[in-house]
Parts: C-alpha cells; sequence; structure tokens
C-alpha cells in the first residue's frame, strides 16, 4: 500500500448497509466506495496529488496510481531473487538494525562469498572456464567441496564433478543491489529492526523470538517516549513561538510570495524526435557509449542526428551495422558467456558486416527476452530494417549493457577514473599555491604602501631604498605573472578532467523532478521526465535564458539546478550559438 507523506495509509471500509440498487460512486483503483459525490471528489483529489510514496522502492513524488503502478514494478523485480538465496537473505534480514543500504551491501557481499546449493556459478574445466550448477555442499575435513553439474546448451547437465567451493566464482553477481533492496522491502512488515513477515519465517524456518539486544533497546525507546510524551504535556501554548522558514526547501512545499521576484514562464519543449519519444533514452545512452568509447569499439565519431535516422531506416545501413558489429566484437573478444554460444555452434568467431546478422540472432536467444527474441526469425530472413525503432533500441541498450561488463571497458573506466584522481591532485595543490602566492603578492603590496608613505611624511629617501623597493616590486611582478600561469594551467586540467568524464549525468533536477542533461558533444538541453516516458529539448540560447529565469531558488532542486546551469552557461551557450548539434534534456513527469 503506498505511503502517505511517507506514512502508513488506510483504505475507507464500504459504507453499512448498503442497498444493491443504491446509486454510489466508486474510485477505479482502490474499489472504495461513497454515497455522497462531494467526499468522492475529495478523496479521488488527494489521491491525484503528488504526495504518495511507493513503500518497496520508495520513490516519492507520486499520485496514488503511480505509487501503486510503482510497487507492482518493484514486487516484480523482487521476485528476480533466486529462491536458492532467499533464505540467507532473510536470515540476515532479521532483527537486524542496519539501515536499508547497509544492510543491502553486507548481504550482497555475503552472497558474493558464500556458494548455494542450485546456483549457477563458473569454474575451470579442462583448461577452460565453463559454466556449473551445485548439486550438493559436502564437508570434507574442514575444507568445504562441492558436488557440480557441468551445464552444456540448453541448460542440460552432461556429467558431475566434486570441487573445492573456494574454486568456484561468478562471472555475474547472483543478484543486483537494487532485487534486494526490493525483496527486503517487500518481505518485511518493520525496519526498525527489520522483521520479516510472519508466513515468511515459518515457510524457511526462521526464528520469530527478537534476540535480548533488540528486547532491551525496546523497553528503553518506550521508556524515552514516554518521557518525551511527559515533556510535551508541560509546554503551554504561550511557549509556541512563530518560526521563520528558512529556505531552501523541498520545491513542492514553495508557496508563492508577494514579496517574490517575478519568475519568467518555463518555455516550451521541443519534441521533435523521429524515435518515439519513450525511446530517446535508449537513444542517447547507445550514443553516448558509442562516442565515450569510440577508440576501444574502433568506431569513428557520428552525431547523435545520424544515429536518429539510422535507427528510422527501413533498411540496414552502414552506421546500423558497424555499431552492431563494433559490439559484438568486443563482447567476443571478452569470452564471456556471450562468447560460448556461437562457439557451441562452432560459428566462426570472426564479426563482419555480413555475419553481424547471425551473432545478432544468438544475442538474442541468449537474452531470454521475449519481447526481443520475437524478431529473430525477422532478422534471419534479412529483413532487420523492419524492425520497429523502439525495439532496435531496446536491443543496442541490451548490447551496450553487455559491453559494460567487459574487461576491456572495464580497464578503461578504471584508467579513468585513476587518471582524474591524479589531475584532481594536482589542480588542488596548483590551487592551494596560487593562494600562498596572492597572499604574499599581498603582504608586499600594502608593505610598499607603507615606505611610501614613511617616505613622503620624511621629505626624501634615499638611493638605497629607491633600488630596495625596485627589487620587491619586480619580485611581486614576477610573482603576478608566475600567479596567471598557474591559472591557465588551472584552466588547462579542468579541461582535461572534463576529458576523462567516465558517463554523462545529469545536471539536476527542477520542482517536478524532470531531469536536465547536457552532452559535451551535443548543444541541446534536453529534458527527461520522472518516469522517463517523455523527452524534450532547447537549443536556442534565449531558451536557455528563460529556462534560468524561470528557476525557484527557494526550492532545494530549482537552486541547485540554476547554480549548475550557471556554471556551464559559457560552454552551452558557445555550443549552442556556434550552431553545433548539441542537446540539452529534460527529463520530466509534465512535459510542458
Amino acid at each position: 500500500m503506498p505511503l502517505f507523506d511517507k506514512k502508513p495509509f488506510s483504505l475507507l471500509e464500504p459504507p453499512k448497509d448498503l442497498d444493491s440498487k443504491e446509486k454510489v460512486f466508486q474510485i477505479r483503483f482502490t474499489k472504495e466506495i461513497f454515497r455522497d459525490y462531494e467526499e468522492y471528489l475529495k478523496r479521488l483529489n488527494l489521491y491525484r496529488q503528488r504526495v504518495w510514496t511507493c513503500n518497496i522502492s520508495g520513490k516519492s513524488n507520486l499520485t496514488f496510481e503511480e505509487a501503486l503502478v510503482s510497487e507492482h514494478k518493484a514486487m516484480e523485480k523482487a521476485q528476480n531473487l533466486p529462491t536458492e538465496l532467499m533464505a540467507q537473505v532473510l536470515r540476515m534480514t532479521q532483527y537486524s538494525p542496519l539501515g536499508l543500504y547497509e544492510l543491502v551491501d553486507k548481504i550482497y557481499a555475503s552472497l558474493l562469498e558464500e556458494v548455494f546449493e542450485g546456483i549457477e556459478l563458473h569454474a575451470n574445466k579442462d583448461g577452460n572456464v565453463a559454466p556449473c550448477k551445485i548439486l550438493k555442499i559436502l564437508d570434507s575435513g574442514g575444507t568445504k567441496m562441492c558436488e557440480v553439474g557441468w551445464i552444456r546448451k540448453g541448460k542440460a547437465i552432461t556429467n558431475t564433478s566434486v570441487i573445492k567451493a573456494a574454486d568456484l566464482f561468478y562471472r555475474r553477481a547472483p543478484v543486483s543491489r537494487n532485487t534486494l533492496k526490493f525483496f527486503i522491502r517487500d518481505a518485511t512488515s518493520q525496519s526498525n529492526p527489520w522483521v520479516i513477515h510472519e508466513n515468511l519465517a515459518k515457510k524457511f524456518g526462521i526464528t520469530i523470538e527478537p534476540p535480548d539486544s533488540v528486547m532491551k533497546k525496546g523497553r528503553k525507546r518506550q521508556e524515552n517516549e514516554t518521557v518525551e510524551d511527559g515533556r510535551k504535556k508541560l509546554k503551554t501554548d504561550e511557549e509556541h513561538a512563530y518560526v521563520l522558514i528558512k529556505y531552501p526547501i523541498d520545491d513542492l512545499l514553495v508557496r508563492p510570495n508577494a514579496d517574490d521576484p517575478s519568475l519568467f514562464k518555463r518555455p516550451l519543449l521541443a519534441t521533435d524526435f523521429r524515435v518515439p519519444r519513450c525511446s530517446v533514452g535508449d537513444l542517447l545512452m547507445v550514443w553516448d557509449f558509442c562516442s565515450s568509447f569510440g577508440r576501444a569499439l574502433n568506431l569513428s565519431p557520428f552525431p547523435l542526428t545520424d544515429l536518429e535516422n539510422a535507427i528510422c531506416h527501413k533498411e540496414s545501413n552502414v552506421l546500423l551495422v558497424e555499431i552492431h558489429a563494433a559490439l559484438f566484437h568486443l563482447l567476443m573478444k571478452d569470452e564471456g558467456d556471450y562468447f560460448t554460444v556461437p562457439q557451441n555452434k562452432k560459428q566462426k568467431l570472426k564479426v563482419s558486416s555480413v555475419t553481424w546478422a547471425e551473432y545478432l540472432c544468438d544475442f538474442l536467444e541468449m537474452t531470454k527476452n521475449e519481447e526481443l527474441s520475437t524478431n529473430i526469425a525477422t532478422v534471419r530472413r534479412g529483413y532487420y530494417g523492419l524492425i520497429d525503432t523502439n525495439i532496435k533500441l531496446k536491443i543496442l541498450r541490451e548490447l551496450v549493457e553487455e559491453a559494460i561488463e567487459t574487461s576491456a571497458i572495464r580497464e578503461i573506466l578504471s584508467d579513468r577514473v585513476d587518471q582524474k584522481q591524479v589531475l584532481n591532485a594536482t589542480k588542488r595543490e596548483n590551487t592551494r599555491k596560487d593562494k600562498k602566492e596572492q597572499n604574499l603578492n599581498t603582504e608586499i603590496a600594502m608593505k610598499n604602501e607603507e615606505n611610501q608613505t614613511d617616505a613622503v611624511q620624511g621629505g626624501h629617501e634615499g638611493v638605497d631604498e629607491l633600488v630596495r623597493r625596485k627589487e620587491e616590486n619586480d619580485k611581486s611582478n614576477i610573482s603576478r605573472g608566475r600567479t596567471e600561469v598557474k591559472r591557465h594551467m588551472v584552466q588547462h586540467l579542468e579541461t582535461e578532467i572534463e576529458k576523462l568524464s567516465i558517463r554523462s549525468s545529469p545536471l539536476g533536477k527542477d520542482r517536478q523532478y524532470s531531469r536536465y542533461w547536457f552532452f559535451k558533444r551535443e548543444g541541446r538541453l534536453f529534458v527527461e521526465t520522472a518516469d522517463s516516458r517523455e523527452w524534450g529539448y532547447y537549443s536556442t540560447k534565449e531558451e536557455l535564458d528563460a529556462l534560468m529565469d524561470s528557476l525557484n531558488v527557494k526550492g532545494i532542486r530549482e537552486r541547485a539546478l540554476k547554480r549548475q546551469l550557471e556554471k556551464f552557461y559559457s560552454k552551452i551557450s558557445v555550443l549552442v550559438l556556434g550552431g553545433l548539434q548539441g542537446v540539452w534534456f529534460v527529463e520530466s513527469n509534465h512535459p510542458r
């Protein structure tokens, strides 16, 4: 059940003595029944307000119906947790005092270290890495051993072996942190400490009796609450003082004030994409990955519009063939899960502009995604171009997600992180030295000013004094010159750090949680709705200025967004005025 202002909420009971012929009003998604139309409208308006939170994912700023849909999707994701791992996850959750993210990290690390019957892992067999399934866990003189079945095509187990548990490893984590988060929230009735539902405890043989430490904390909390209640009762009306609102606050709580400066009207977003608006995010993800890792993929740079046109083309074209071939070549070179599919089919392992479609069919079979795999026959017949645009982009998104996990891309990411840390350290050191020299220059200037005052008051000054002062001025000028050089150096470092940016991230969010995206290879500002279903963009300096003047800095999100826009203003303006094909994307629940 969705939370109201992050607190539990109960639906209304049906009216008593309800006549089957009586005219009533019913809310479609809650099935609540009202005799009075005004009461029905009042309740319906409450459900339409963005004050609801998904009880499982924690996503807030939703309408009641959106929160219900979010809970349904989160519960589906929670079902992705393998049954073999549920008992371990529930045991570690029961009566844990940890916060959600700490608990998820702890369980995630535990699952990677332990082995469980029924789980699929990998191990070395005859000099090659092969997938296997744990059939039984054995204990041999303190050394944990496992009887495993070697998995072939179609998940069939061909033969078995007994190997050390320490020799087994995961190619990919058995479960994601997100799935753990959703499962824990769905499986528990309270969170401080965590208590799992009684039916789950009985099913998996987990104790429902709280440990002594939890009982002691509970008693202490109850005593503190009793004392606090007593203090509250002693307070009188005179003790309640008027408290001024301290801004910034959550944007949705900001109310208009007569003294506020007038804000500009938010400019309308352009939405003339060739791809469906719900697929723009996939388009950007694929393009940004190809642009960021073009050298590793052996792909030449290409503008976003070229990819958009290629995706919408009803025939296979050179750009899409090159992108697919480059991604398959990367996956084959990595010798991961995908590598074994064509190897088992005894296909030639060379990916080319001719064989790429065959490799695409293998990939679609491997994904086990029915929405994607239903297009295998179309690809085999040579009609890839006739596949729906949104499906083409979903296929490419799946390929990119696989490519991100390859060792080649991970090494690049690791190198970039290391280089970025070195450059940041150098930048900090230069900034520190620059500040030190600035302070020194200020001291010299003040000293010279004092000497000049003394000389005027004395009526004359010697030749030695003039020479000394000239030397100090020369030193000061040299120091200023060094400071200016270091400033250019800092700017150069900032440019190099930006080049090492691993992945684009939004500049910020507006009042309605719309996300604003800026890509250094694009000149537009993209706006994405909070549910990622709608996209739009701004492409002129006038629109950028109007957007900035429409942001209310009394809100936390819009204040942070405006600061980021101000920080990158000159860079964005140059891209827009220079006529480069670039985009600012904004993601919003309420596309304008």
